[in-house]
């Protein structure tokens, strides 16, 4: 898979973050080593591994699910968003 700046455009749109003209190709060059190592995975032969979904033995320890509303939690979670709007995200179309 190629990598080139429309790619890299279009990623830091959907991320919304922006990056600067000359690191493009330099991120362009990090996000191509990045798939070529996750495409080495396909190589590896795992007929013969079992699927699993945890390591624990027994399976994993669930807790309760407990609804906690803390005074402020929201205002100090979305004081952290690029943009809200309603005490919800704001975040880019990504269907055009």
């Amino acid at each position: 898979m190629t990598i080139d700046n429309t790619t890299v455009d279009k990623l830091a749109k959907l991320s919304s973050l922006t990056i600067e003209e000359d690191k493009k190709e330099h991120i362009a060059n990090e996000l191509a080593q990045i798939i070529e190592f996750v495409e080495n995975l396909n190589e590896i032969d795992v007929s013969h591994v079992d699927a699993t979904f945890t390591t624990i033995e027994g399976g994993q320890k669930l807790r309760e699910d407990v609804a906690i509303k803390e005074e402020g939690q929201c205002e100090a979670i979305m004081a952290n968003a690029p943009k809200s709007e309603n005490n919800y995200f704001v975040v880019p179309a990504i269907i055009e």
